[in-house]
């Protein structure tokens, strides 16, 4: 199969690079052609990328206080919470600052610092940040996501960072993968079985939440998109991602792959896994590969047949990996440059 992915990235890699948008094309000759980052091509897809238009959009409209403006539905809807971090607002950070950082954008550009110290700001004492959906419970997957991005900007061995991977570590379950605390433990208790999802987010997030203690619920499995969420932000530390802990996370994952996840709450279909899409906030079997790929995971490991097969088959006949909702020109880029990366990791090849 090795010779087979190596003409497949090669022939595909060509393909792109005719076609490809700055930003793609940056990654593309950098991450998977593996060219130094002082290559001519390199340099001028650098270049072009501080000019792109959907990057100086994005950059531009970050405002001083490191937050995005909301459309007017979703600020009033923010109105009537608590505020942030629950609500809209800490949400289009995390995403927003995901976009950006695969623009190639630099922490120091117009406000970005300004946006991660906002994240940061509503660190609690315990390393985690509450939000976006409810201030009761910190969840996993949210700070995997918060750790993402504080690592793709650089900020790794900032210590309000490491807490939050201390933190993550502090919860992380037997079988290797985490939960979302009440959602996904307590929410299963008989008494709470006639409530609905928002009347029993009101009883959590009320004076009369349910007492709760994690290790009572250990023999729930954990959530496999919620871990995932986590490893994203690990894998970005090369002494994290090699750790114990990172490992038996990704044994957990990869030891589900195309399986269906246990939990209803969070994309409990087995189709997630082949939903191709960007940017892809909440996981799937091409963010799953992306992430075991960078952790080391290649063809020495049986398990690894499957998805990388799966992958190479769903490749159109043009060279090309497409959305899976619908053909979209700029996201089917960075669709086919997640797919040649993560190939080529697989296969080592440069």
């Amino acid at each position: 199969m090795l010779p087979e992915i190596r003409e497949m990235v090669d022939e595909s890699s060509r393909k792109l690079h005719q076609i490809s948008l700055p930003p793609v094309r940056f990654w593309l000759l950098h991450d998977v052609m593996r060219k130094p980052l002082d290559d001519p091509q390199v340099q001028q897809a650098v270049a072009e990328c501080r000019t792109y238009p959907p990057r100086l959009r994005l950059l531009n409209s970050l405002r001083s206080d490191g937050t995005w403006p909301l459309p007017k539905q979703k600020m009033l809807d923010e109105l009537r919470g608590p505020g942030p971090p629950v609500g809209w607002t800490y949400s289009a950070i995390l995403r927003n600052l995901y976009v950006l950082g695969d623009y190639d954008t630099d922490r120091a550009e117009g406000n970005v610092q300004a946006a991660l110290d906002w994240i940061l700001k509503w660190q609690t004492e315990d390393g985690c940040i509450p939000g976006p959906t409810s201030a009761a419970y910190a969840a996993p997957n949210c700070n995997g996501f918060a750790l993402r991005d504080l690592m793709q900007f650089g900020m790794g061995n900032d210590p309000r960072t490491q807490r939050i991977v201390k933190w993550l570590l502090s919860v992380q379950r037997h079988d290797g993968g985490w939960n979302i605390p009440y959602i996904q433990d307590v929410r299963y208790l008989p008494q709470y079985s006639h409530l609905k999802n928002r009347e029993f987010r009101d009883l959590v997030e009320s004076d009369e939440r349910p007492p709760y203690d994690p290790d009572e619920y250990q023999d729930i499995p954990s959530c496999i998109w919620t871990t995932l969420m986590v490893l994203r932000g690990m894998y970005w530390d090369k002494s994290l991602k090699t750790c114990r802990e990172a490992r038996h996370a990704a044994e957990f994952v990869l030891d589900r792959f195309f399986k269906r996840n246990y939990h209803p709450s969070y994309h409990q279909s087995e189709g997630h896994w082949t939903k191709l899409k960007y940017p892809s906030f909440r996981g799937g079997g091409l963010v799953a590969l992306e992430v075991l790929t960078n952790m080391g995971y290649g063809p020495e490991d049986e398990r690894m047949d499957a998805p990388i097969k799966w992958l190479m088959s769903v490749r159109a006949k043009d060279g090309l990996w497409y959305r899976t909702d619908r053909p979209n020109p700029e996201k089917d880029q960075w669709i086919t440059e997640l797919a040649l990366s993560s190939l080529a990791r697989y296969a080592d090849l440069y």
